[in-house]
């Protein structure tokens, strides 16, 4: 059962890194846009304001670079940072849980994209296309040592 598992994990990670990518752009559009509800209460963020607009920015296009599995573990990386600050500047203040001060939201995104950052995108992302064509393998993949089964 778990070799069928661990063929299916390429994949797995792939759907995952697509859903994230997609929520945290619909936080950015709901910020930037006004669309699907808005900002919290309704309306946009102000442009340029710190950190409101920018974070909505980053959250609009690094939501969908990782959603196409474009530049993952960079766009990932900087998602990770900016759901940090969100959490530790704007939540954490509040209270020290998430469940208490309302940062949920920001602590489960920076550490799902923070996975990202060291899984790579998985099967069936943009990455691998332009990977497979120009680069060797060994510049876009580290080479791995294959690692012992562990059976439960």
């Amino acid at each position: 059962m778990f070799i069928r598992l661990n063929r299916a994990q390429p994949y797995a990670l792939g759907l995952f890194r697509v859903v994230i990518g997609f929520l945290f752009a619909c936080h950015g559009a709901a910020s930037l846009f006004g669309v699907l509800g808005g900002s919290m209460g309704g309306g946009t963020v102000p442009a340029g304001t710190w950190p409101g607009w920018y974070a909505a920015v980053i959250q609009l296009v690094g939501g969908i670079l990782v959603a196409l599995g474009l530049g993952t573990r960079i766009a990932a990386l900087v998602s990770s940072g900016s759901m940090a600050y969100a959490y530790f500047k704007v939540h954490q203040p509040e209270s020290l849980f998430p469940l208490q001060n309302g940062g949920e939201a920001s602590a489960v995104f920076c550490w799902a994209f923070l996975l990202l950052v060291f899984t790579g995108p998985g099967a069936i992302a943009l990455d691998r296309l332009f990977t497979s064509r120009g680069g060797s393998a060994s510049e876009s993949e580290p080479a791995r040592e294959k690692a012992p089964a562990v059976s439960v």
